[in-house]
């Protein structure tokens, strides 16, 4: 099994899944800033340039949400998705928000290209899905446990809706918004990043919500 991921991305959500499982894996960093999702040689695996991606013997398989509700499906002990109705459908209902309306409303901060061609249409652009997006954190943050609690989003053990809910919020400083301003989310990811389990996933992605601290004079 092979999990081709770039440090920051979304692919965190099924690095993280792996992790928690327990199993070997194989993985791939790309360099997104260099271009490396549009080299051919990643494009013959996955001709849409886009990570993450599992390979897992003949099946490639990429998109976020697929790829976790298959490693759910292949790994059923792991707790990567609630087993037992209604709590797997509630699980499901906010990993489909999470990507089809926060990453889709983040994409627009962060790629304004794609949306808009002159600069002052992408500054609105890019101005509006701000709020939009600090709305969304705001309402993510309110369906965090209270900070100090031991609690995750789905219960009393950390899965696939955490990994990605730490991903979200990893992304509001490059929206230029403060961590800090969603405490239970702070919490929730800090807690998240400490987890023995994934201490080498966090060595991979160079995991940190806070500022490396500057060295001293």
């Amino acid at each position: 099994m092979k999990l081709y991921f770039a440090p920051g991305a979304c692919s965190f959500v099924p690095h993280v899944s792996l992790a928690l499982a327990g199993v070997p894996f194989e993985l791939q960093m790309l360099k997104l800033h260099k271009g490396e999702q549009s080299s051919p040689e990643f494009l013959a695996i996955n001709p849409r340039g886009q990570l993450p991606v599992l390979v897992d013997g003949d099946l490639v398989l990429d998109q976020v949400v697929a790829i976790t509700v298959y490693l759910d499906e292949r790994f059923p002990e792991a707790g990567i998705l609630p087993k037992a109705q209604p709590a797997r459908a509630r699980a499901l209902s906010t990993l489909a928000w999470m990507n089809g309306a926060m990453h889709a409303t983040f994409a627009h901060v962060f790629m304004t290209h794609k949306f808009a061609s002159d600069a002052e249409a992408k500054a609105h652009v890019k101005a509006h899905n701000v709020k939009v997006y600090d709305a969304q954190l705001q309402t993510l943050d309110a369906m965090c446990p209270v900070v100090g609690s031991d609690a995750w989003l789905m219960g009393d053990a950390p899965c696939a809706l955490d990994a990605y809910a730490t991903t979200l919020l990893r992304w509001s400083g490059l929206a230029g918004l403060t961590l800090q301003s969603y405490p239970r989310l702070f919490a929730l990811a800090s807690r998240l990043l400490a987890l023995p389990q994934l201490a080498q996933v966090v060595a991979a992605e160079r995991y940190q919500l806070e500022p490396a601290p500057k060295p001293a004079a």
